[in-house]
């Protein structure tokens, strides 16, 4: 594990974003995965995973203002995603032993855990699975909630999980040497914005210059072309939603209502009867699946509010 302190240059001008304050590098099973801290280095540590398509470093604004609250905040680039390396397969259970081997090197004391999106769900899969490594649980828009499937012959169901493997390993293949589209930092930034259309242009060209990498003929966003949308390996909804059921630590949900690309769709009351017995699920009407990038006050203080005194 290496560490090295992110140069002032690098701090980004958009209006109330801070650049990570550490950078460190972590190897999780022979994959070198890149960390991200804010604030103090002796204050207690809180864990975020960003979403799907995202960096660790789309928590400049959030991030900070968890940070100002006392924590030291700590994201990581997941596999295939950013400055982290690219890997032959990818799977949602690779993907929470990345986690695991983040967490380690910082403490292996029970710690608050928040993520959005995919990166919510994949910590709803940790806090289930090792409920002795997560203290508190913030979910911010990463409760999925697919149909769930009619009650079909056993044969039947391994026929559709023998689909859902081929055409993953059939995506693998085709993508193989696969690089993503070049472009300016605006076109980088439009793209985008078809996915996100609440987020300003100003916040989107800022995410171009902390999520691509400036080529010899234009810039490219660091994500593995073997990524897409629709899973990031074999993957249901329904199969993170039964584990919500099982989740005994303290949890806290919040969705967005506006319809998004990039969002899950879900609604508050298909999630009701599986939420974990004391859990509170906070509602915003009046924003998209990024809450905590549209509404990083009011999303910071319920975090702060629940998680408490550091």
């Amino acid at each position: 594990m290496s560490q090295a302190t992110l140069e002032d240059d690098e701090i980004p001008s958009y209006p109330g974003a801070f650049a990570p304050e550490r950078m460190r590098r972590v190897n999780a099973y022979g994959l070198d995965i890149a960390v991200y801290e804010w604030g103090d280095v002796s204050a207690p540590p809180v864990m975020m995973a960003h979403g799907g398509f995202d960096f660790a470093r789309t928590l400049e604004v959030f991030a900070p203002l968890i940070a100002a609250g006392g924590w030291r905040v700590i994201s990581w680039d997941q596999r295939g995603h950013g400055d982290s390396e690219h890997a032959a397969l990818y799977s949602w259970d690779a993907d929470v032993r990345d986690a695991l081997a983040v967490f380690d090197s910082v403490t292996y004391d029970p710690v608050p855990v928040m993520g959005h999106s995919k990166g919510g769900s994949l910590m709803l899969v940790l806090a289930e699975a090792c409920p002795h490594r997560v203290s508190r649980l913030v979910n911010i828009d990463g409760l999925p909630a697919g149909a769930r499937s009619p009650d079909i012959a056993d044969r039947e169901r391994i026929r559709l999980m023998a689909d859902t493997l081929t055409n993953w390993l059939d995506h693998r293949r085709d993508a193989a040497g696969a690089t993503r589209k070049p472009g300016t930092i605006d076109e980088l930034a439009e793209r985008r914005g078809r996915m996100n259309p609440r987020l300003s242009k100003e916040w989107l060209r800022h995410l171009v210059t902390v999520g691509a990498r400036r080529d010899f003929d234009g810039w490219r966003w660091k994500i593995d072309p073997a990524l897409r949308f629709g899973g990031f390996g074999p993957w249901r909804p329904e199969w993170t939603l039964d584990r919500l059921m099982a989740v005994r630590v303290p949890m806290i949900g919040m969705l967005g209502m506006i319809p998004e690309d990039m969002g899950w769709g879900t609604k508050p009351d298909d999630l009701r009867p599986y939420m974990p017995a004391g859990s509170e699920l906070f509602v915003f009407e009046d924003s998209g699946h990024f809450i905590h990038i549209e509404k990083p006050d009011e999303v910071s203080k319920i975090v702060l509010d629940f998680l408490g005194t550091p």
